[in-house]
């Protein structure tokens, strides 16, 4: 019998750890606005990618919610190796690099078994994914940048254009942001395509 993906695997696990978000929130008021929950991260980059597994699932709320308990999920990946993935409690945007309007910006995604009435998943945008990583900016975040770019979904004048107005909100430092960000753009042109850069120089 052939080995499911871990890929497959990975969204079971995903899944599941969103239902039974969607279970703690079983007790909310009807009729009310649904809890959003914004992706980012790893989990974000899977999504918008389909490459790249994560453990940890970072993610925001539109409110407060109470969660009992931790909450994760085991499952084995593409050799058989049991792996763990959870929703990271501690996980704090107010620190990082994020444009105001990244979670209004955010796009939905339909997760099987998730009632959207109760719980809207929503993951935010390549460019605002990118943003994100800049603050940081580990060999991982780089290397995440890289295969947005790779993946053709983000471009360097709107990603330099969207975290120069993110640093307006910023909480430290602006001058390693900017280095930052002047090395993810140059990383993000280099992974252009020729025949991208062939196109637009017939056009002149």
């Amino acid at each position: 019998m052939k080995r499911p993906l871990v890929q497959d695997e990975y969204r079971k696990a995903f899944n599941e750890i969103l239902s039974r978000v969607q279970q703690s929130l079983q007790g909310a008021q009807p009729g009310s606005q649904p809890v959003r929950m914004y992706v980012a991260g790893g989990a974000a980059l899977h999504l918008l990618t389909g490459a790249r597994v994560t453990e940890d699932i970072d993610a925001t709320f539109s409110r407060k919610v109470l969660l009992n308990e931790d909450i994760e999920v085991s499952y084995r990946d593409a050799d058989g190796r049991a792996r763990l993935m959870y929703l990271d409690r501690n996980y704090n945007d107010a620190l990082g690099l994020i444009h105001e309007d990244a979670y209004q910006d955010s796009k939905p995604v339909d997760i099987p078994g998730v009632d959207g009435k109760l719980l809207e998943v929503r993951v935010l945008s390549p460019v605002d994914l990118a943003v994100t990583k800049l603050a940081r900016f580990t060999d991982q975040d780089r290397d995440d940048i890289q295969l947005l770019a790779r993946k053709r979904l983000i471009d360097s004048a709107a990603v330099r254009r969207r975290a120069q107005q993110a640093l307006a909100g910023y909480v430290g430092d602006p001058a390693p942001v900017q280095t930052s960000i002047e090395i993810a753009c140059r990383l993000i042109d280099a992974e252009r395509p020729p025949a991208a850069a062939g196109k637009r120089r017939s056009k002149r």
